[in-house]
């Protein structure tokens, strides 16, 4: 069910009670561009830009963040391919993965290319959430074409898991049978 997937997936902040009339508000990560900066430079030596636009290759992926401090936003980005070329099975196949497995990451088309990117408020953000989401978008870059995979968890309820277990039957399929 809806609720059970909602349950399942995120993070689970502890109920306080509160009078009806107060607003409830969330734990907040604190981030700031000046952290991040820092975390990326544990993560990458060589990282290069300024503080809010940064470029840095982990697992030789090039990746670009890019910050909006004044309306709270961040996006880490790994290109992936041109857009123009994706077939219509392609584009299904990603929109399946972002329902299941692609996680916090995402696939998305933006100025012809396909990207793995993760898009958040920078000030809610934990420094582990940070680095995962990092690893996420990399994860999501380098499983496109296989398993379509952030990494971390694969939900139930939507098509990769038989489409991955398909893909194998169809491989097994076409090795056994005689040419």
């Amino acid at each position: 069910s809806l609720s059970s997937l909602i349950l399942f997936g995120g993070e689970i902040f502890a109920a306080e009670d509160t009078p009806t009339d107060q607003p409830t508000t969330l734990r907040e990560g604190g981030m700031s561009l000046e952290q991040m900066g820092t975390i990326l430079q544990r993560l990458d030596k060589d990282l290069s830009g300024e503080i809010g636009n940064w470029q840095l290759t982990i697992a030789d992926i090039p990746v670009i963040i890019v910050t909006d401090d004044a309306n709270n936003r961040m996006r880490i980005l790994v290109a992936i391919r041109k857009a123009d070329t994706l077939t219509p099975d392609e584009l299904t196949r990603i929109m399946q993965a972002n329902f299941d497995s692609a996680l916090d990451a995402r696939y998305a088309v933006a100025q012809n290319i396909l990207w793995s990117a993760f898009i958040h408020p920078i000030s809610t953000l934990h420094d582990r959430q940070f680095i995962e989401a990092v690893g996420q978008t990399i994860n999501l870059a380098l499983t496109y074409g296989t398993s379509y995979s952030s990494g971390l968890l694969l939900y139930g309820g939507g098509d990769s898991r038989g489409i991955q277990q398909r893909e194998l039957i169809d491989q097994l399929l076409k090795q056994g049978q005689p040419t």
